[in-house]
C-alpha cells in the first residue's frame, strides 16, 4: 500500500519528479561511464600485445622500454647491435623473435621498422593475428605498410607516395627527402596501438639514413651519397620481441638476458610491466572516481532538496493521511519509499543511457579513444555504487519524512 501511494504521490509530482530522476541518472551516468572507460583501458592496454613472452632492449626501466616498444610512448634508451639479436634470435629457447627499430615518423604517426616476422608473429586480444584491409605486406626497402587509422586520417591509399621524417615530433626539421616510400598495404583496424604506426622494412629504414654518420645528417648544403643498395646493412635496432618455446624457460631467459655480458640489456615480461602501469593509472582513476561520487552526492542532495521543498505542497496530503490513521512509522517508511524509488529510477535510467550509447555509437567511440569498449554486465564496483546510492537515498529521504512528521496536524488542516 505504501509503494502504491509513494508512486501515486510522485506521479502527481511528475515535472519535479522527472528532473531529480535525471539528476540522479546523470550521476549515475558518469560513474558507470568512468567505471566501463578505466575496465575498456585495461582491457586496451592489455590486449594490445599477447603471447609475447618478453620486450628485449638496452638497459634501463622495463617500464619504458615496454612503452615505446609497443605502445609507441617514450624513446628507446638506446639501441642494441644486430650482433646481440642474431643471438637471442636462434637461441635455443627462442621461437620466434620480432626486430623493431624506431626513431622516425610521418605527421607525428610513429614509423616502425620491422620483418616479416612481425606480421606473422604479432598477436593482440587473446592470440588474433594481424590481418591486412587492402594490399599487403612490404616486400620492397621503399614499400610501406600503414595502420588503420593513420590510412584513415592522412588519407592514404595503396600507391600513394609519401616521404617520412627523421624524429618523433608531429612538425620535423628533418625530412628523408632523398627517399619516397609507396604504400602497399593497409592494416585492418585492431584497436590497438598498430593502427597509428606506418611499417617499413629494415633495410627500408637503412636506405632513409644512407650516408649519415653515426647517426648524423649531412651538414646544411652537403650531398648526400648516391644510394647503393648493395652497401645497406643492419647495425641496430631498438629492441624485439619474442616467444619462447616453453613458457617455463622464460624466467631463465630473461635472467639470462639481464646478464648478458658483451652488452647491457633488459628484458620485459609484459603481463608483469603492465601491472607497475595500472599502479601509476590508479591515481588518475581514484581521481575520476571521487569526481564522479561528488556528482552522485550532488544528485542525492539534488533530490533531497526537491522533496523537502515540496512539503509545502503537502502539508495538506500529510495532514489528511495522519487523520485518516497513517502512523508516524508509516510516514517514514513513505518518504523513504519516495526517496528510494527515484533513485532505483535514476540508477536504472543513467545504466540504460550509457549501454544505448555504447551500442548505438561503438564503433565510432572506439576509432576516437582507441580502445575497445566493452558490452559487458556492469561490474562489481558499479553494482555497488547502486547499492551505495539507493541506501543513501533511503537514509536522506528521513530528512523531508521529520520535517514532516513535526508539522502539526492543526497547521496541516488549515494550510492554504
Amino acid at each position: 500500500m505504501l509503494l502504491r501511494l509513494a508512486w501515486k504521490s510522485l506521479r502527481a509530482r511528475a515535472v519535479t519528479t522527472s528532473l531529480t530522476v535525471f539528476s540522479v541518472a546523470l550521476s549515475m551516468l558518469l560513474l558507470a561511464g568512468v567505471d566501463a572507460l578505466r575496465n575498456s583501458a585495461r582491457a586496451g592496454f592489455a590486449g594490445t600485445i599477447s603471447h609475447t613472452d618478453l620486450v628485449v632492449g638496452a638497459r634501463g626501466g622495463d617500464l619504458p622500454l615496454l612503452l615505446s616498444t609497443v605502445f609507441h610512448i617514450g624513446t628507446p634508451s638506446n639501441n642494441i647491435s644486430w650482433d646481440t639479436y642474431q643471438h637471442f634470435a636462434h637461441h635455443p629457447a627462442v621461437g620466434w623473435t620480432i626486430p623493431i627499430s624506431l626513431g622516425d615518423s610521418f605527421h607525428g604517426y610513429r614509423v616502425v621498422a620491422t620483418d616479416d616476422n612481425f606480421y606473422r608473429h604479432y598477436q593482440y586480444r587473446g592470440g588474433t593475428a594481424l590481418a591486412f584491409a587492402a594490399g599487403n605486406a612490404p616486400q620492397d626497402m621503399l614499400q610501406v605498410a600503414v595502420g588503420a587509422d593513420v590510412a584513415r586520417n592522412l588519407h592514404l591509399r595503396l600507391g600513394d607516395e609519401i616521404t617520412l621524417a627523421h624524429g618523433i615530433e608531429a612538425h620535423s626539421i628533418i625530412h628523408h627527402d632523398n627517399i619516397r616510400f609507396t604504400v602497399c598495404g593497409v592494416l585492418a583496424r585492431t584497436f590497438t596501438p598498430v593502427d597509428g604506426a606506418l611499417y617499413i622494412t629494415l633495410l627500408g629504414d637503412e636506405a632513409m639514413h644512407f650516408g649519415w654518420t653515426d647517426g648524423t645528417p649531412p651538414a646544411l648544403g652537403e650531398a648526400l651519397p648516391k644510394l647503393d643498395p648493395s652497401k645497406l646493412k643492419v647495425d641496430e635496432i631498438s629492441a624485439f620481441l619474442l616467444g619462447t618455446k616453453s613458457r617455463i624457460s622464460t624466467l631463465y631467459l630473461q635472467r639470462e638476458i639481464a646478464t648478458y655480458k658483451p652488452e647491457p640489456l633488459s628484458a620485459a615480461i609484459p603481463a608483469y610491466t603492465l601491472q607497475q602501469l595500472w599502479v601509476l593509472l590508479d591515481y588518475a582513476d581514484a581521481a575520476l572516481s571521487v569526481v564522479a561520487g561528488a556528482v552522485v552526492v550532488v544528485g542525492l542532495l539534488a533530490m533531497v532538496a526537491a522533496l523537502y521543498t515540496a512539503l509545502n505542497e503537502r502539508r495538506r496530503e500529510i495532514a489528511i493521511l495522519r487523520a485518516v490513521g497513517l502512523h508516524t512509522r508509516q510516514l517514514f517508511l513513505l518518504f523513504t519509499a519516495e526517496a528510494v524509488l527515484i533513485a532505483a529510477a535514476g540508477c536504472a535510467l543513467g545504466l540504460l543511457v550509457l549501454y544505448a550509447v555504447l551500442f548505438a555509437f561503438r564503433t565510432g567511440l572506439e576509432s576516437l579513444a582507441g580502445i575497445p569498449l566493452l558490452l559487458a554486465a556492469p561490474s562489481h564496483r558499479v553494482l555497488a555504487y547502486v547499492v551505495v546510492t539507493v541506501v543513501s537515498a533511503g537514509l536522506l529521504g528521513l530528512l523531508p519524512a521529520w520535517r514532516a512528521y513535526r508539522n502539526s496536524l492543526l497547521d496541516g488542516l488549515h494550510a492554504s
